[in-house]
């Protein structure tokens, strides 16, 4: 085949980047609840204002070194600013497509699940767990935070306190009764720095 034919591709392509983006429904809304927009406003703040230049700093102090072939200073730079451009580029269509939703401002109907609930649901062995629904970029499994677009929230949603919903699982099939509806405040944790 020829090569006019091929696309190469540069160091701004990036599948994963544009897979992790495609992960949101054909609607291109991000929901997203206040605290976990902050937090990422403030790790692309971090990346834009602080860990950005100070990299770019280095690459420039390092290539004033002489040899960049060699040059292993020249070479991590370079590779970590390019990893720190393409983490912007992320939250960069994150947050303009996000669309926040306080949990904790009041609705019409506060039995029905949507985005923001916190739900108590019991299986039929009578195992009670909870759930908080909220955005893709903001799951917690160990505080129980499952995204708007898995398979449980799907199930949960628009359902309404004392319904029995099917889970359709790996495992197999669960029904589920829903104990309890709330709408309150999600806490997030702070973005924290790597470096």
């Amino acid at each position: 085949m020829s090569k006019a034919f091929t696309k190469e591709t540069t160091e701004t392509d990036d599948p994963e980047e544009d897979a992790a983006v495609d992960l949101l429904p054909v609607t291109g809304k991000n929901y997203i609840t206040p605290g976990g927009y902050t937090r990422l406003m403030d790790e692309f703040l971090w990346l834009m204002n602080k860990e950005r230049p100070q990299m770019t700093a280095t690459v420039s102090w390092a290539a004033g070194n002489g040899d960049r072939s060699e040059n292993g200073d020249y070479i991590y730079g370079k590779k970590r600013l390019r990893e720190i451009d393409r983490r912007i580029r992320f939250l960069t269509k994150r947050l303009d497509m996000a669309e926040i939703v306080d949990p904790a401002n009041p609705r019409e109907d506060e039995t029905q699940v949507f985005f923001g609930a916190t739900i108590t649901y019991a299986n039929l062995a009578g195992e009670e767990k909870t759930v908080a629904i909220v955005g893709v970029d903001e799951v917690d499994t160990t505080r129980g935070y499952i995204s708007w677009i898995s398979p449980m929230a799907r199930v949960l949603t628009r359902a309404r306190q004392g319904d029995t919903v099917t889970l359709h699982a790996p495992g197999g099939v669960e029904e589920l009764e829903i104990l309890a509806v709330r709408y309150q405040p999600i806490p997030m944790d702070a973005f924290k720095p790597t470096t």
